[in-house]
């Protein structure tokens, strides 16, 4: 006679019961050489997927390198990594090409995004209006990361705020997308901002991010 599964083999019920992290997809927009690459990089615990390509003489006249002229090349699809925060969040992160050209693709990547990190630099701070509007069209949470250059002009949170004029309702914030301390705490503002958005903490949804 063959005996069954004993109460020893029986998976682990309760509270003790290890839980599968939830899956949550991140688009990372702004403005082209805004650092949308370098942030993916620096946070994915795997090695990230790029689509990037050699900015060539075809490209002189069509894509502004103002402010970014050491920039040599571009995203021409998307950027994918993933970053496990918590034991309870898996966090795929999708970059978005920045050049107007690509837009397109911006539907594609955002399906199912619980929110959006726009990135800023305050030397073309203009490039990420687009970004801001987009979401904002599809009421997606956001939340905007500036983007500390180095040698680029220092400018006090208060005086970007202003300039950007979104309200109280968008966090905006300083980083450096060459640190992972600065990029996790991006990404961990922009999941507690998007969960009160949707009413998911239990507190009143709002209406615009």
């Amino acid at each position: 006679m063959v005996s069954g599964p004993s109460r020893r083999d029986a998976p682990a019920r309760g509270p003790r019961a290890r839980r599968l992290p939830t899956a949550v997809k991140i688009v990372i927009a702004g403005g082209f050489g805004v650092g949308k690459t370098t942030m993916v990089g620096t946070v994915s615990e795997t090695r990230p997927l790029r689509t990037e390509e050699l900015l060539t003489d075809q490209s002189v006249g069509v894509d502004d390198v103002a402010g970014v002229e050491r920039k040599d090349t571009t995203t021409v699809a998307m950027d994918f990594g993933r970053i496990t925060m918590r034991d309870e969040y898996v966090l795929y992160l999708f970059g978005t090409p920045g050049q107007q050209r690509f837009w397109f693709m911006w539907d594609e990547v955002a399906i199912g995004a619980l929110g959006g990190v726009v990135l800023a630099d305050t030397r073309r701070l203009s490039d990420c209006f687009p970004s801001v509007d987009y979401f904002e069209r599809r009421k997606t949470p956001f939340v905007v990361a500036v983007n500390c250059f180095e040698g680029a002009k220092q400018y006090d949170l208060t005086e970007i705020e202003m300039a950007l004029n979104l309200g109280p309702r968008v966090p905006v914030m300083l980083c450096d997308a060459r640190e992972l301390d600065s990029c996790k705490q991006v990404l961990i503002d922009l999941v507690l901002h998007a969960m009160k958005y949707r009413g998911l903490t239990g507190e009143p949804q709002t209406q615009n991010a």
